[in-house]
């Protein structure tokens, strides 16, 4: 999802234009102040990524401002962020880039550079998306969980799993049942290839 913050009417239509022709999803903000409504409400995140395209001078909080906010709440990863501004001058454009900014373009700017980068930071919210669930399913399993984790990853089979933690057999098999369902996996394999 393509997040556009801009004051300016005329150029939030004109950016959700440019995105449906690249088959890219787009919802438009007036403000700052009501994109950080709408982040707060877990529906606003798409799992092919998010990429917030940001007018940096706004009434209000100012996109440096929302920027900071961001970053603050260490969100810069899964939504990054491109500066659009029809005021820009280098040192800004060098002090946010070096903060974290995916990108920063002057208006008027060329539309297919710019929804290149967008796409490319799509996909770079969408890797960061999958690490951020990988690490939150691991975190869910319980110690022992995580031990016979470690043993199915190195290829063990239930009974040696037992063995080596000295628990019963239908124990390694609830345990792994229990895996399976936490890390959304059918299989050994399907767990090591999200795993890798």
């Amino acid at each position: 999802m393509l997040h556009i913050i801009d004051d300016e009417e005329v150029i939030r239509d004109s950016l959700s234009w440019l995105a449906r022709s690249r088959q890219i999803a787009a919802h438009s903000y007036e403000s700052a102040e009501r994109f950080l409504i709408a982040l707060d409400k877990p529906l606003i995140f798409d799992s092919l990524g998010d990429c917030i395209l940001l007018d940096v001078r706004m009434p209000g909080l100012t996109g440096i401002n929302l920027f900071e906010m961001l970053a603050a709440r260490q969100l810069t990863k899964r939504l990054p962020v491109i500066f659009l501004t029809g005021h820009g001058d280098v040192p800004m454009a060098v002090d946010t880039l070096k903060r974290g900014a995916f990108d920063f373009f002057e208006k008027p700017f060329n539309d297919n550079k710019l929804m290149d980068r967008v796409q490319e930071a799509l996909a770079i919210s969408r890797q960061a998306s999958s690490a951020a669930l990988v690490h939150d399913r691991l975190a869910s399993l319980s110690a022992r969980e995580k031990e016979v984790l470690d043993l199915i990853l190195l290829g063990k089979m239930n009974k040696v799993i037992a063995d080596q933690l000295g628990i019963s057999m239908r124990t390694v098999e609830v345990h792994r049942a229990h895996i399976f369902d936490k890390m959304q996996v059918k299989t050994a394999v399907e767990l090591a290839g999200l795993l890798k």
